[in-house]
């Protein structure tokens, strides 16, 4: 049974009324316990629920939420309430019903949205975000630079190797990779777009009527093509979003679809361990290849 403790906070926050008994235990990621739970006047709420220590995760989800809600450009949960719940810690979201089956012209609203999105500038025009956040469970470290090449290799990439360091692995290319993608980097018209930042079929959804939804974001704001490459990395979505997003964007440049994904593929490799780290070689040296 859902935790009454939680349902009171939560009606305290909200003025909302929960059906304790009808909350039941979903699929909410890795990291969090997740629950939906019904309103005693219609509609649900979703719950993620951690223990205190992993408020932060659940702040910066909520920032990022409420900053793509912002943009007016997707549609992403709603946040409620936020909050500590004795010794946890509670994101309270719109329930939304997904599972909706998408058709081509879905997928094509999901592109629209997500170039609508990237059309967004940053509040300075620099490349980053106020504060850090989280991509998965890993911090993601911000700020601002003028730079995109000095963003993504300070901030991006140089991190994930020191994390790969002290999981036991070295990669001898690490140092002229980055200096090849630096100098990569520095030579592109890049402007700085709103990135959802952590963009793949498992953070992205359809209501009933098509509409898209779009959930667990790691914002920031960087070059559209890392949002792009990602979506390609486990499997992709529907050739019409694709199709559809180049007739509203920038022509794609497959040299930086691998470039971009190596930073999540090094992050897998800090989380999950296993074969990532060889993934994460391989794709280094298909970019120095390359880019010499």
């Amino acid at each position: 049974m859902f935790p009454r403790r939680i349902s009171r906070w939560f009606s305290a926050e909200t003025g909302m009324v929960l059906r304790e008994e009808s909350g039941r235990p979903v699929s909410g990621g890795c990291i969090h316990e997740a629950w939906l739970v019904d309103r005693m006047n219609g509609g649900t709420i979703f719950f993620k629920c951690n223990d205190a220590s992993r408020l932060p995760l659940l702040e910066a989800e909520k920032s990022g939420l409420e900053q793509i809600a912002d943009s007016r450009t997707l549609r992403v949960p709603r946040p409620l309430a936020l909050g500590l719940v004795e010794d946890r810690s509670v994101l309270a979201l719109e329930g939304l019903e997904l599972g909706g089956r998408p058709s081509s012209n879905s997928h094509e609203r999901l592109a629209e949205g997500l170039a609508a999105m990237h059309d967004c500038p940053s509040i300075n025009g620099r490349f980053g975000a106020v504060s850090d956040n989280f991509i998965g469970a890993t911090l993601q470290q911000n700020g601002w630079s003028a730079s995109w090449a000095d963003f993504y290799i300070s901030h991006r990439l140089e991190p994930q190797f020191r994390l790969a360091v002290a999981r036991g692995r070295r990669f001898p290319e690490e140092a002229r990779l980055l200096s090849s993608v630096h100098t990569h980097l520095s030579a592109l018209p890049i402007r700085p777009s709103l990135l959802h930042g952590d963009l793949w079929g498992g953070n992205a959804g359809f209501l009933g009527d098509g509409e898209p939804v779009v959930f667990d974001p790691a914002c920031y704001f960087g070059d559209r093509e890392t949002d792009i490459a990602f979506t390609r990395l486990f499997g992709g979505f529907d050739p019409s979003f694709y199709r559809r997003y180049r007739e509203l964007s920038s022509p794609p440049e497959t040299v930086r679809e691998p470039i971009y994904n190596l930073y999540h593929l090094l992050n897998h490799y800090h989380l999950f361990g296993g074969s990532y780290g060889d993934q994460a070689a391989r794709t280094m040296r298909g970019i120095l290849t390359v880019l010499g």
